[in-house]
């Protein structure tokens, strides 16, 4: 090859060499300021300024109530009740059994029926003191988060509901129709001396009501923003029974019954699951193809794609504890989660017939369902749903609960259209301490969820 030739192959070789040099600086450049971004996006990690409020402080007041024994949650409901009358409205204190006190307060609406529930509960989860950071009743503010009982599970909604339906009554309008408001005293414990209760007793409180709001939504939040705001429309119903016998038959009943803790039944899909997944596929990216066409998936067999979650929503499963030492035997829990329709006679008598062969006794200890789940084309569904868009910035739609319930299932069974939604934002961390040490909100999303409640709240009040 001709000296020159070949000299002018090497500049060539040259130039392009430095040309893919300088598109791979470039690209690091342009990819480290990308991260330097989302560094900075990514703020879950740094600390807000804190900017005290006064609902921040009378958040803090009920925190400090310590409402987890019948005598705290009565102190709990006189607080409410003076908190409500502080703010023009009317509260009835109502004792369901001894020492438990329910806070019942209502603003009537124009037009009788279609009225709106808020609903919550005052008890909470016992706290061991020791597992927490900071006490879990003295209401401390550190880290632009309060800590304390019950800051999720219910104050902080509690709260918001108050503030939401105090600013109808300030407006002066009357709504088009009836607001109440209800605090229970028990849910944590199964609601017999709660909600179950006041249905039995005082069914005058759901009188012309047709629809209600509590807990059990989902918020999704990754690098500040929310992914999925999620409006729970329905949930599994819980059987439980209680098995008894010798702790070696128990041993091999618990070893027979495994493989249906993932059932073997055929996957089913109710209407309200297959919604869900249709509303929440956009936010799955990894699972999007498999939750968009969830009949395909099963037609497949590709249900292996899918997390434990979204699986179990589609089969009747269950939860068998380890045998516990009695006085006389030993006893073990079997927790059957069935599906929203499942007939809990059926299941109690499919596991009678599987445990007859082990010679073992079996007591009913809860029985549940079935409940229908609420619609989501009712107007209040559209109002939380289109709320939470605008609010949030954020898609929002239906979802179903896999592996816990709320009072909404009492409610629904009576025909009354119940949505749990979570009004703060909440995150992983967040959300992993209810019913576990260290429960907290950040204060600015407590603020922020009353703002969005009572945006929901009035909508509602002025639609006809």
């Amino acid at each position: 090859m001709p000296i020159t030739r070949r000299h002018r192959n090497e500049r060539i070789a040259a130039a392009i060499l430095v040309l893919v040099l300088l598109a791979a600086v470039i690209a690091f450049i342009r990819w480290n300021k990308a991260e330097e971004d989302d560094l900075r996006r990514d703020t879950r990690y740094i600390p807000k300024r804190e900017t005290i409020t006064p609902e921040i402080l009378l958040l803090r007041d009920y925190i400090r109530i310590d409402t987890s024994t019948p005598e705290g949650v009565a102190r709990g409901a006189r607080w409410l009740a003076g908190l409500l009358a502080r703010n023009g409205l009317r509260p009835e204190i109502i004792e369901s059994t001894p020492g438990r006190l329910n806070v019942y307060a209502r603003i009537r609406g124009k037009q009788r029926g279609g009225g709106l529930l808020l609903t919550n509960h005052i008890d909470v989860v016992p706290a061991a003191a020791a597992e927490w950071s900071h006490p879990p009743f003295a209401g401390d503010i550190h880290l632009n988060q309060l800590w304390g009982r019950g800051a999720l599970d219910m104050k902080s909604i509690a709260l918001s509901q108050i503030f939401a339906m105090a600013a109808v009554q300030r407006s002066g309008d009357v709504p088009e129709h009836d607001i109440a408001f209800l605090a229970t005293a028990e849910e944590e414990l199964g609601s017999d001396n709660g909600l179950k209760w006041l249905l039995a007793h005082r069914p005058d409180l759901v009188d012309g009501i047709a629809y209600a709001v509590t807990e059990g939504g989902i918020t999704e939040v990754l690098t500040e923003r929310v992914s999925y705001f999620g409006i729970e429309v329905g949930s599994k119903q819980l059987v439980q029974v209680i098995v008894r016998g010798p702790k070696e038959k128990l041993l091999e009943a618990r070893l027979a019954l495994e493989p249906y803790m993932t059932s073997r039944e055929r996957a089913r899909v109710l209407p309200e699951v297959r919604r869900f997944f249709t509303d929440v596929a956009p936010a799955r990216l990894a699972m999007k193809p498999y939750l968009t066409d969830i009949d395909r998936t099963i037609a497949e067999g590709k249900l292996w794609n899918l997390a434990q979650p979204y699986r179990e929503l589609l089969q009747n499963t269950m939860q068998v504890t380890e045998p516990w030492k009695e006085e006389t035997q030993w006893g073990m829990s079997v927790m059957m989660l069935n599906l929203p329709d499942e007939k809990p006679e059926e299941r109690i008598a499919w596991i009678g017939r599987f445990l007859e062969p082990y010679g073992l006794s079996l007591q009913v200890w809860k029985k549940e369902g079935p409940v229908p789940s609420s619609a989501t084309g009712t107007p209040l569904f559209s109002i939380l749903a289109k709320e939470a868009r605008d609010f949030y910035g954020v898609a929002a739609g239906s979802e179903v609960l896999y592996a816990s319930s709320t009072d909404c299932r009492f409610l629904r069974s009576r025909g009354i259209a119940c949505y749990g939604v979570s009004p703060a934002l909440t995150d992983v961390a967040q959300s992993t301490s209810i019913h576990k040490a260290n429960e907290r909100i950040r204060l600015d999303w407590f603020m922020d969820g009353i703002d969005y409640l009572t945006r929901v709240v009035r909508t509602w009040a002025g639609k006809d």
